[in-house]
């Protein structure tokens, strides 16, 4: 190769390198271990492994804590560590932990010195601050070790097998060097938002943490409307020149992201794209299926899956890139939800991902175009030959916020006539025109049933912000009066 071929190409090296940084809001951490863990039961055995393991901290932040044989094993050894005087911090969701765990499940916890917080519970000077979840998936054991996956802490991760119910099929890693750091400060960002800040000296130093091997990767926290997740998957998308496969548990694709899927197709890229064939959220399912049409007439490959729930959130793409989180491809994760995934740049990585992915299609069925009927594998089976699916309760973050932000966009976008809407778009459409009708008839025959709810919800709304504003102006007052004393002669 030429000195200006060279040149050109570790150019292009370093231009796609600022693109990641900049998309992604995370710089690119070298030097680290790391180990993908497939399924709930190897995730419960490593965190319960590594936290008898812990000498100095335990962080750990989960959407879902329920109180069964899983919730309560992880709770007690929390409770062994705190007694022998490791700081333990935990952070719950508060919708997530509803009607999983209630307070009483925690007082041992609380009372072996550990400590607990609840991200978003219902204020009422906050109302709309609980559109926002804590959705992250993430445990974080002193220097040594960290974790990050979209498996909840629940037995009902690992199936029913007396039922012949199999264990959910979901994906996350393990991970050791500098990149504990930034999970660590993840944390730390999250838990300052519900009070007293967290020790700094359970934060560790990118610099000051040994390196454990050769993965370079990017740990990638979001917080509400901050999209780096989404940022990052549009960029990828548009870079990838062979391969993007995508498996997602609640995916309602916004027409942006559909159309750079579609625009990768067309390029020849091989964008493939597996989701529940069985949803524990049906009506997200519904949601899902209504955007397939764009995506397969672009030519991507979309797959459903045969098991109980796929609820594993992960990206590969050209055998270099991958990414493994708790971030669904809607816009309830992409800009609602406290968000943690990683971002891996290594090919031995990805290529144990595209290992993975194709032993996934096994155990799935293609979406083909063709009229009533399927794919699955090599050969194609009439619609009818598929296997029914229970659908089963339980679920994660933001997927009913999901559906209704899709409905939300195709009603917007019909009304402003911003861009032109595809056939797929067709039942969204149906669905809001005729909630619309519905809301414009009961105004006219009953408009207090509308009346009284909107008047209601606006004074809370206004009683919230006053409350909010005098507490700021009392505050504002105290620091001019501090600033007279200071300011007074001697």
């Amino acid at each position: 190769m030429s000195t200006s071929s060279t040149a050109a190409s570790n150019a292009v090296r370093h231009m796609a390198e600022r693109a990641f940084s900049r998309a992604a809001g995370a710089q690119r951490i070298d030097g680290n271990r790391i180990e993908l863990l497939i399924d709930a039961a190897a995730h419960f055995d490593a965190w319960i492994e590594a936290i008898g393991r812990a000498r100095r901290s335990i962080l750990l932040e989960n959407y879902i804590i329920r109180d069964d044989r899983i919730g309560r094993m992880l709770r007690d050894a929390l409770i062994e560590r705190a007694q022998a005087g490791v700081a333990v911090h935990v952070i719950r969701d508060w919708l997530g932990c509803l009607g999983q765990s209630r307070s009483g499940f925690w007082r041992p916890l609380i009372a072996a010195g550990g400590q607990v917080r609840v991200y978003a519970p219902p204020q009422w000077t906050r109302p709309l601050a609980m559109l926002s979840r804590d959705h992250r998936k993430m445990l974080c054991i002193d220097d040594d070790i960290g974790f990050l996956s979209g498996v909840c802490i629940s037995e009902k991760w690992l199936g029913k097998p007396g039922r012949n119910v199999p264990p959910w099929r979901d994906t996350g890693v393990a991970l050791q060097g500098p990149a504990l750091a930034a999970l660590q400060r993840a944390f730390a960002d999250n838990w300052r938002t519900l009070g007293i800040p967290l020790d700094e000296t359970l934060i560790g130093d990118t610099d000051a943490i040994a390196r454990s091997g050769d993965t370079s990767l990017r740990i990638i926290a979001t917080r509400p409307a901050t999209a780096g997740v989404y940022r990052l998957d549009q960029t990828i998308a548009g870079m990838a020149r062979e391969t993007l496969w995508l498996t997602d548990a609640y995916f309602v694709g916004i027409a942006p992201y559909v159309q750079q899927l579609a625009a990768a197709a067309r390029d020849g890229v091989d964008v493939r794209l597996l989701v529940p064939g069985s949803s524990d959220i049906p009506l997200v399912a519904g949601f899902s299926r209504a955007g397939y049409r764009p995506l397969l007439e672009a030519g991507v490959r979309v797959f459903e899956w045969n098991g109980s729930m796929l609820h594993a959130k992960t990206a590969v793409a050209d055998g270099q890139w991958a990414r493994v989180g708790s971030s669904n491809l809607n816009l309830a994760s992409w800009l609602g939800n406290c968000e943690i995934d990683v971002a891996v740049e290594d090919e031995t990585f990805a290529a144990q991902m595209q290992e993975r992915y194709e032993k996934d299609l096994e155990n799935a069925t293609e979406i083909v175009l063709a009229p009533r009927r399927r794919r699955r594998g090599t050969r194609v089976h009439e619609q009818s030959e598929r296997p029914r699916r229970p659908r089963r309760p339980g679920g994660s973050s933001g997927r009913a916020a999901a559906a209704s932000l899709r409905l939300a966009n195709t009603v917007g976008a019909a009304l402003t006539e911003r861009r032109v809407l595809g056939s797929a778009e067709a039942t969204p459409l149906i669905i809001g025109a005729a909630t619309l009708m519905l809301l414009g008839v009961v105004s006219l025959i009953w408009p207090a049933v509308l009346g009284w709810p909107l008047a209601l919800m606006l004074l809370w709304l206004g009683l919230g912000l006053a409350t909010r504003g005098y507490r700021l102006y009392r505050q504002r007052r105290k620091e001019q009066l501090i600033d007279a004393d200071d300011d007074a002669p001697c």
